[in-house]
């Protein structure tokens, strides 16, 4: 009797053990979504211009990069930089790539919200991206002889504007010893430099290789032999940056594609770029979402750092001297706009 009641004691009390570990179990597991159990299908729209700076976000999609993190990523197209940004910060979008601009800030400034992330695009020594230049016949032979002279730009406030504005400062001048000359577009510089309106222009490629090729322009200096700048972004909405997981499974796939995009495009080979793995395959996808041909593509890819990194100093740069100009209404504290933490992590995470 002694025996059957110690058996069934014995019963109860491996079978309550069990309830209370699967209890435990559970409430692990509804606590940890990443221990054992597969992340959370998100779907993400990304506002962007059909650019060759957006070269990750392409491959990301086509790749299946995205896929990988469970990320349902939506590619939203857009005519313009400056509704990306609003865009985003309403959450019309949950990804904005685009410039950084003064109006981006103005609009930060205004009280609309939104996290700058990740690099989609910068000025860097040793690459060809964006450059000042002169007519091809023009007697001028450095930026400290544009004194009095005109420049073309696309629009106030633009990179373009503070391009300028940094190489003028940089050689003894500034924008008060110069014309700026808006333009509004691309083709509206080359025209102006062709016809000679202006004395001088800033364009990006792979504008420049058109220009210098057609004959009609000369490359004064390359920007970002001149400086670094951070000019585009990858930007979250609030309710994305909020969601930290799936901030940094998107991340985390976009830096997988900035490397793929870095390998293939931008590596060097004693101090020249040369074509590395997936060179033609990388020009493919870019030229699918472009609708440009791969050799206008080959002229002129911007250079991403491997990793999607920030140039985090920089944008407080930027801050200062738009605001140094009156170009922004009041001053913006970078540290509530810039958030790198979330792809360092991401990358830890990727691995090497």
């Amino acid at each position: 009797m002694k025996k059957s009641a110690s058996i069934l004691l014995s019963a109860a009390l491996a079978l309550s053990l069990a309830l209370v570990g699967c209890g435990k179990s559970e409430g692990d597991q509804a606590a940890s979504p990443q221990a054992g159990q597969a992340s959370e299908a998100v779907k993400v729209d990304i506002g962007m211009l059909k650019l060759t700076s957006s070269a990750p976000l392409f491959i990301g999609i086509e790749k299946g990069f995205f896929k990988e993190e469970n990320i349902d990523a939506q590619a939203k197209w857009f005519e313009a930089a400056q509704p990306i940004a609003v865009a985003t910060a309403a959450g019309s979008v949950d990804v904005g790539a685009t410039g950084i601009t003064a109006s981006l800030y103005n609009m930060v400034a205004g009280g609309q919200k939104l996290v700058i992330v990740a690099d989609k695009g910068r000025e860097q020594k040793g690459y060809s991206s964006s450059a000042l230049l002169f007519p091809s016949d023009s007697p001028l032979k450095s930026i400290e002889e544009l004194k009095g002279k005109k420049i073309g730009i696309t629009q106030t406030g633009s990179t373009y504007h503070y391009m300028a504005g940094r190489l003028l400062e940089k050689h003894g001048l500034a924008l008060s010893d110069v014309q700026l000359v808006p333009l509004n577009s691309i083709k509206g510089l080359m025209e102006a430099l062709k016809s000679k309106q202006v004395d001088a222009i800033l364009l990006n490629e792979p504008n420049i290789s058109t220009v210098v090729q057609e004959g009609y322009g000369k490359v004064i200096a390359q920007v970002g032999d001149e400086m670094d700048y951070q000019t585009s972004g990858i930007f979250f909405s609030p309710k994305l940056a909020d969601n930290k997981d799936a901030s940094e499974r998107f991340l985390k796939a976009y830096a997988k594609a900035t490397r793929y995009y870095y390998d293939a495009v931008l590596t060097k080979k004693d101090g020249k770029i040369v074509p590395g793995a997936n060179y033609d395959e990388v020009v493919g996808i870019i030229a699918k979402y472009t609708d440009q041909e791969p050799d206008m593509i080959k002229k002129g890819l911007p250079y991403i750092d491997r990793d999607g990194k920030l140039l985090e100093a920089d944008i407080k740069t930027q801050v200062e001297w738009y605001a140094k100009e009156k170009l922004i209404d009041k001053a913006v504290d970078t540290t509530e706009i810039v958030n790198t933490q979330l792809l360092d992590e991401a990358v830890q995470k990727l691995g090497k």
